[in-house]
This record gives C-alpha cells, structure tokens and sequence, in this order.
C-alpha cells in the first residue's frame, strides 16, 4: 500500500505540477500579447498594502455577509494549509510523519484544526449556495447564469475533498499517536480520534498512506486540470488576483471609477491635435487592450456579483458584465496563438506576419483571428453591438468585482473605435453629438437660452444672478456656478437650478455663473465614445474657465449636476484643468452647518432618495443628500433595497440619455416599481438626469393609476428651499 501511494502520488504530483506552470507561463505571454501600459507601477508600497487589506480584509467579498465570510476562510485555507501537503508527502513515507519544530507546537495544531474545519464548512457553505442559486431555477436572476457550471463545481468539491482529508488524516494521526482522552491539540477532529481508536497500528498507518495520497492526488489533479485549461478564470483568479490588484487603475487603491482613461495608442497619450499617422483610435482588436485588460480578462472568477448588480442585465438587456468579460478572455486565448506567432492586422485589415510565421497557427485560432471584435452573430463579433450600447456606466460592475476588473475603461474603449473610425453607434445619439459640435449643448438650443432660468428667477423673486466678469469681479466670486445644460435649458432641471441660486442668495453666498461662455462639459460624448468632441469640450471650458477664475482667491466651482462634477473634477485635469469642484449637495449640507440655513418649514411626507451614479459610486457622495433631509422638518426618511454603493442606475449614464431604449423592460421604470414598492409621498434625487428620467416614468404610473397624484419627484435642492423659505404671513383678523 504504500509504495502504490508514493509511485501515484509523486506521478501525479510531477505532471499537475508540469502542466500548471506550463499553463502560467502561457498565461503570461497571452497576457502580454496586450498593448503597453507604463500606469500601473507607480507607488508600489501602497499597491502591496492594497493587495493585502482586499486579500487579508476581504474588502469587496464581506460586504455579501455570509459568503464573503465563507470565501475568507477558503481563500486563506487554501494558502496557510499548504502545511497540511507538506505533512502529507512526509506521511507516505512515514505514517507518523510531523512538520521538523512545529509539527507538535500546540497553537500550530490548533491553528491547523480551526482553519481546516472552517474551510470546509465555509466550501460547503459556498457550495449549497451555489446550488441554491441555479440559473435552471431563478434564470437570469441566478448571478450565476453563463458561468461555466462544471469548472466551478469541480473547483469546490475539490476544496470540499482536501478538506475533507485534512480532518481525517487528523483523526487517524490522533488514533496512531495513542490519544486517549479529548486535548487541544485534537480540538475539532476528536471524535474521528475515538472512531478509528479501535484499528491495528498497521491499519492506521495504511489509512494513512491512503487518505495523504488521496489528498496529494485531489490537489495535483487539481493542478493538471487547471494546467490544461489556461482560460479557467474560476481557478486561476486565485493566483491572478493578487497581480489584478496590485496592477489595479488607482495606484491608492480606489476602484476604477470617477474618470476614464486618456485614450491611449502604444501605450501613450493621443495628441489629439497633433496624433501620429499609426494611432490606434480605440480597441478593434482583443490584442489593442493593454496588458492588463487581458489579465482581468484572465481573472474573472465568474461570480457574478457584477451581473446581479448590473441594470442592463436586470431589465432583460444582453449586456452582462461577467458575460463580457468571458466572452473576451475565451477570444483572447482562443486568438492567442495566432498573436503569438506574429500575426496581426494593420490599420487597413492586412495581415502583418508572413506565411512561415502562420504555418503551424491552428486553424481554430486562424478562424478567431477573422472574427470582429463588435459584430452581430451573423457577422461572428466577439461582443454584439446591443451588448456594447446597453451599458449606462452606472460603475455597479466595477463597485462589485472581488478582483478589481475595470469593465468601463474596457466598454468605453470599444465604443471609442466603434464611434470615431467606424461611425457604427445608435442613430439617435447622432443627433446629440451633431448639437453639441453646432450649439454646445444636446439640444441643439441657442447660446442665449442658457441665461432663460436667470430672468426667469429675477421675475419670480427679484433675485439678480450674476455673470462672472460682466456683473461681478472675479476676486468677490467665492463659488463659480457650473449650471449644466440640463440646468439651463431643461424645464425640470431649470427647477433645481433656480432653487439652487435662490438657497445661495439666501445664505449670503456670492457666486456668479458663465452664463453663455458655458458649454457641455463632455461628459456625454466620452461615454459614449467620441473622446475627439470630448477632447474639443474640455478644452474650450478648461480655458473659459482659467480666464474667468485667474483672479479668483480659490477656484471654486459648485455643479448641480453629477455628470459636470465628474467630470470637471476628475477628467479636466488630464485636459490641464486643475479646480477645487464640489456638489451643490455638499455645499448646502455645509451652509446647514453652518447656520446660514435654517430649514425650519415642515415638508410632511415619507420620502426615499435616488443615489446618481456620478454622485454616489463614481464619487463617493452618499451622506450630503440624507443629512440635508434629515434636517427637514416632517419629512420621513426610507430607502431603498438598492441604495448607496447598490444603488440602482436611472438609466440615463454613458450617453444612454440620448438613447431610446428598445430592449426589455425601462430601466428608469424597474427604479420607480422599486420606489413605489415604499408608497412614498417623495422621490427625491441629486442629478438632472435623474430627475428626468424617474419624473417620466412616476409620470406613466400616473397615467396608469399605479402612482398616487400626489407624488412628485424633486432634487433635495428644491426641498430644501420648500423648508428655509419663509411660509406666507397670514393675513391678521380684521376687529369689527
């Protein structure tokens, strides 16, 4: 029995062993096939002290409760019980085999107990909810739909198996060793102890040899699986994890959102006014995504927390974001010998290597080369063009993902070449983009309309608003007012704008606005793919707004809409633009504070509020909003299911304002179904678009009888303006 033991399980060791750094090797120069990123160096104490807090503090995967719990103790399992192999190899040798100091040190077996026990039940834990969540039973719901079932599976039930050795082969340690009452040491395993008490020393020591082969054979089969399948993210992630974070887009450590990327072209800027003849505009193929878009293709573990999360896929969209990103790891191995051998296509679709260079390419990898990177099934894309557009940048994906993927950067990249060489986008973005190229703004209005809200407001209340450099110095300006386009020119948003200038006036505030020297900030061309408007945008307000401000003592700007905050704050300065930029929310929250309002009318009514993307994921703003409402009198406070980092998209982000939405259900009405389930009196928000897009759809509900009459959908701007503005003296009696 036991020479059986050492010839099989050093067999299988040595293979498992070939093949998994065959297969890590390979995975490497697939993942350098990438186009060059000089980024992700930068800072690398701080990226070593990110990779151990996610990894030690399971950052991400403890904010879902009991998995992420049972995944701490399996993921550390997996690294720390590698002692546990250790003593199983010496055990074919010598039954009563221990580890050399620390094989009898108490807390090192306790240590080994605990760990041992813990992760097999936490594998068991993640295995039956696994098995809960079947998409054969909840479909779509399932976060587990299009994930490869088998790889998984076997993935877990090995954990489950090697586990399952661990504390047998301490039961039958314990039984050699002759314990005969229950200590420490045996502080889990004690009752297999007494189980196997009663066994010959001779059978001991088989059962020994048997079950660390058994171990050894699980884990090396293991090895040599995934060693054959160098795509198997489910697996894999649990080396390339580690480099996926510490390679991360934030050399902090923050997530991937806020700011896109600069368009990049080998791995440097593009000059947009000046760009090389070779520039690469856009990825159009897997090989023009850097290095480490292929490692995060490579990593996915097929968790699904991004598609449960996602509001395309929620709304019967085809967009997934796992699906995405499996779709474009299985492309990018399949194409991987083709790359590897030299092969490539040029800006014109010729091939690049030679015959002789191809000669031994498979003919498989040879088809996947041919296949377009966006294309319909007839056209045999990699990713359909209806999975590329559905995307509404909300950053769910990217809040979610365990192992810090960056799936926007990835779409946005995409939709770029898409957009800007090949004009494939949905038409009735065209009209958007052709406004902003002819007036400045989506709707196509003239420059004078921005100044509209500004009579308007004088004529509802006296109030002067001034514009910065006609009306008022710079250096008296202590906030530049960034109205927006929606502000200006849309009739709901205008609602929030008034009331935000009107609040300002009140608190003593002196701020002033640009009035018609403001134009669109960009944002929704660069979502959508047209970087060159973006770039135009930008760099027409970064100069407006150096001119207007270089005498200001601080360069302050307060936006009321997330999308100008965002990008104002984070993507102007790769345009040169450096200004301190916050949200009207903050700044009233700040006011509040400090006493210049005073909210003291009552607002009656159970109200829940709508985090915006830009304002909550993309930057972290979630307690301005709550806290000004929590200083309202009479309004009660109820949130939704889907709230702060889970907040659900409205629907209107990356472009998709400008959009019709033609497949499944609305996204906007899947958010105020989830509102209604409240029965609240208020939906109240932060962002224009918001506003527009949930007031639409309460406004059907209306038409439908599904919504009370009474309900209204408002920006806590205006709420907040309902409550510091003094209520109508009533008229005194008349004495007789």
């Amino acid at each position: 029995m036991q020479l059986a033991a050492i010839v099989i399980s050093l067999v299988t060791t040595v293979i498992g062993t070939a093949l998994a750094a065959r297969a890590a090797a390979y995975i490497y120069r697939v993942v350098m096939t990438g186009a060059p990123d000089t980024t992700r160096t930068g800072n690398p104490v701080q990226r070593t002290k990110t990779v151990a807090v996610e990894f030690l503090g399971h950052t991400r995967m403890n904010k879902w409760g009991v998995v992420g719990v049972a995944h701490w103790f399996v993921a550390v399992g997996f690294f720390t019980l590698v002692s546990t192999l250790v003593t199983a190899f010496g055990q074919l040798f010598d039954a009563e085999w221990v580890i050399p100091v620390i094989g009898h040190w108490l807390p090192f077996e306790i240590f080994t107990e605990l760990v041992g026990t813990l992760t097999t039940l936490g594998i068991a834990t993640l295995i039956v909810i696994r098995l809960l969540s079947l998409p054969g039973r909840a479909g779509r719901k399932s976060r587990f739909a299009g994930s490869i079932a088998w790889q998984a599976f076997y993935v877990e039930y090995t954990i489950l198996g090697i586990g399952i050795c661990i504390m047998i082969l301490r039961g039958l340690e314990g039984a050699l060793a002759g314990v005969e009452s229950y200590e420490a040491a045996y502080l889990v395993s004690y009752p297999l102890v007494v189980a196997f008490r009663g066994l010959s020393h001779s059978t001991l020591e088989n059962l020994i040899y048997l079950v660390a082969m058994l171990k050894i054979c699980i884990s090396f089969a293991w090895a040599a699986t995934i060693g054959i399948n160098p795509s198997m993210g489910v697996a894999w992630h649990r080396f390339l994890a580690f480099f996926n974070i510490y390679f991360k887009r934030e050399e902090d450590g923050d997530v991937a959102l806020g700011a896109l990327r600069p368009m990049t072209s080998g791995g440097q800027p593009i000059d947009f006014e000046d760009p090389a003849e070779d520039a690469t505009f856009g990825v159009s193929q897997v090989e023009h995504f850097a290095w480490k878009g292929i490692l995060d293709f490579s990593t996915c573990t097929e968790c699904g927390r991004c598609q449960s999360q996602c509001p395309a896929w929620n709304t019967g969209k085809p967009l997934s974001p796992k699906l995405l990103i499996m779709s474009l790891r299985e492309h990018a191995f399949a194409k991987a010998p083709y790359l590897l051998a030299g092969g490539g296509k040029d800006a014109e679709g010729n091939e690049i290597a030679t015959p002789e260079q191809l000669a031994n390419v498979p003919a498989a990898a040879l088809a996947e080369a041919e296949r377009p990177l966006v294309g319909t099934a007839e056209e045999n894309g990699v990713i359909d063009p209806d999975v590329l557009w559905s995307c509404t940048t909300c950053g769910a994906c990217v809040e979610q993902c365990p192992v810090d993927i960056e799936h926007i950067d990835h779409i946005v990249d995409m939709r770029r070449y898409q957009v800007m060489i090949e004009s494939s986008f949905p038409t009735e973005a065209g009209t958007m983009l052709k406004n902003l190229e002819n007036k400045g703004n989506p709707w196509g209005m003239a420059t004078k309309a921005r100044l509209d809200w500004v009579k308007e407001l004088k004529k509802e209340t006296g109030i002067e608003v001034p514009v910065i450099g006609e009306d008022i110095d710079p250096a008296e300006v202590e906030y530049l007012y960034w109205v927006g386009c929606a502000g200006a020119l849309e009739d709901r948003a205008k609602k929030t704008t008034k009331a935000f200038a009107e609040l300002l006036h009140t608190a003593g505030v002196k701020f002033a606005i640009l009035g018609k020297e403001e134009t669109c900030s960009g944002d929704s061309p660069r979502r959508l793919g047209n970087e060159f408007l973006f770039q135009m945008l930008g760099a027409q307000n970064v100069e407006t707004l150096n001119a207007a401000l270089e005498d200001a003592p601080t360069k302050r700007i307060v936006a009321t809409c997330p999308h100008c905050f965002n990008t104002i704050a984070n993507e102007y300065p790769q345009l040169g633009g450096h200004f301190e930029v916050i949200h009207h929310t903050q700044l009233l929250q700040h006011l509040i504070d400090e006493g210049k309002l005073l909210p003291v009318n009552p607002v009656e009514g159970l109200i829940t509020y709508h985090d915006p993307c830009y304002l909550g994921r993309h930057n972290k703003v979630y307690s301005p909003p709550r806290e000004i409402m929590d200083k309202v009198p009479g309004l009660r406070q109820q949130e939704m299911h889907r709230h702060k980092e889970r907040g659900f998209c409205c629907g209107a982000g990356g472009a998709r304002m400008w959009m019709e939405e033609r497949i499944g259900k609305r996204i906007n009405t899947e958010r105020v179904d989830e509102a209604l389930s409240l029965n609240p009196d208020i939906v109240s928000t932060a962002c224009p678009f918001c506003l527009v897009m949930l007031s639409d759809s309460v406004n059907g509900k209306k038409n439908e009888g599904a919504a009370k009459e009474h309900l209204k959908v408002v920006d806590v701007a205006q709420l907040l303006l309902d409550s510091v503005k003094a209520l109508p003296a009533e008229p005194e009696p008349v004495e007789a």
